[in-house]
């Protein structure tokens, strides 16, 4: 979000990306000083850095969002080939970074990317909400992603159903307006009631169907479950919470339960289907604060995942539930309240034992704009990251927000990465 991770929308520009892709190739060797410190936080040299990750498998990805035509397509209304054609660019963009994994947004918005039995063909397609756009965009990205050599991993948002509050909107066989018990509007936006258990279990179903009928990588969930914090406004779950909350403590804690049983319900249900995809989830970047909780990180972050969107993500590593994680540490090396250099030791000692992946959310869509703080502005700002994330053995790779920015590349900090650290295609961890 651009308020906390991915929240800034921005429209895309149609053709942006097959104009940019041919001048990455030739990226150089270039060689930059070692970060300054000592220890174990002290990062390797980028020339150190590569010569020790060169051979080992790293998740290199990077994400397409669609929702409001964020990164694809540029514009709702294309024709078919030109959706095609500008899917088919993302893909041979990452191929040309050396990346090797596309996180590709499949369900924005209780709506679907491929011809789902469950719910209409998303808005962003066509324009208008259920029409068929003539192809299928989920099939035909797992298709050209795997011979290019690069993982598919579906998107999902489980509970989000319109970034307005108008039923009568959505198209009249919506899920939402057959069950119009099923939705509450926070926030300006509907989402699914996420302590109803026919919500669970059909959220689980719907985005299930991809799993059955395609051969993707991974199921990928953000950070969205319970939504992010409005002032003054009340999410109105309380008939649901005298329903379903009796034995808990409070409200908070039923919460909790609620998302813990959809996370814990997919993973089985995922593996249940096929045991070699993968279930990952990128939420926000902090659990908890230490000020909170001790066990929290060293942080002084407005958003807590875990009192705020009722999101228990370290427990759901500890557990075991999913097989990767990839929190969205947005913030810049020496940012005072959520430290880029704080944050991720803390993710590296959560995984550690624990057979669970750590992937690290970047956030190159700050990189060169002029209202974030002076280090983003430093095209070097993200492989300093990397650079840093390398004497950390947990960190298994990373993945940028978002597609757009990985081909535009505004100040060139995607090339700055792809030199100092990309310099040959690497396998993902599998």
């Amino acid at each position: 979000m651009r308020q906390l991770a991915r929240r800034g929308f921005v429209a895309g520009a149609a053709g942006v990306v097959a104009g940019v892709v041919a001048g990455v190739t030739a990226a150089g060797d270039a060689v930059a000083a070692p970060l300054q410190g000592s220890g174990r936080h002290a990062a390797p040299s980028r020339h150190d850095a590569h010569d020790r990750r060169v051979a080992r498998r790293e998740l290199r990805g990077m994400w397409v969002a669609t929702v409001a035509n964020v990164d694809w397509p540029s514009v709702p209304g294309l024709s078919a080939a030109e959706q095609q054609a500008e899917l088919i660019a993302y893909l041979d963009a990452a191929v040309e970074r050396r990346l090797n994994a596309v996180i590709f947004q499949v369900r924005p918005t209780a709506d679907a990317l491929w011809p789902s039995p469950y719910e209409p063909w998303a808005q962003y397609l066509t324009g208008v909400q259920g029409q068929d756009p003539g192809w299928d965009p989920l099939g035909t990205a797992v298709r050209e992603a795997h011979r290019r050599g690069l993982e598919l991993h579906a998107w999902f948002n489980p509970y989000r159903v319109a970034n307005h509050t108008d039923l009568s909107r959505l198209v009249p066989t919506h899920p939402a307006r057959l069950h119009p018990e099923w939705v509450l509007p926070y926030g300006g936006k509907l989402y699914y009631n996420p302590g109803l258990p026919e919500v669970r279990r059909f959220v689980q179903d719907a985005m299930l169907d991809a799993v059955r009928r395609y051969d993707i990588d991974a199921v990928h969930w953000d950070d969205y479950f319970y939504p992010y914090p409005v002032a003054g406004q009340v999410f109105d779950d309380d008939a649901t919470y005298a329903q379903y909350g009796a034995g808990f403590p409070d409200k908070a804690a039923w919460r909790r339960d609620n998302t813990d049983k959809l996370v814990r319900e997919m993973a089985a249900r995922i593996k249940d289907i096929k045991k070699n995809v993968q279930f990952g989830i990128s939420p926000f970047g902090v659990w908890r604060n230490a000020a909170t909780d001790p066990l929290g990180s060293d942080t002084t972050a407005g958003v807590q995942t875990y009192d705020n969107l009722h999101a228990d993500t370290r427990g759901w590593v500890k557990k075991g539930w999913i097989d990767y994680i990839c929190p969205q540490i947005y913030w810049n090396i020496g940012f005072t309240a959520a430290d880029y250099a704080k944050l991720l030791p803390w993710w590296d000692d959560v995984v550690r034992g624990t057979g669970v992946d750590l992937f690290i959310g970047e956030a190159l869509y700050k990189a060169g704009d002029p209202a974030q703080p002076a280090a983003w502005q430093d095209p070097a700002e993200l492989s300093r990251h990397i650079d840093f994330a390398a004497a950390y053995d947990q960190v298994r790779g990373h993945v940028y927000f978002s597609g757009k920015d990985v081909v535009t590349d505004r100040i060139g900090a995607m090339q700055h990465v792809v030199t100092d650290h990309y310099r040959n295609r690497v396998r993902p961890p599998r």
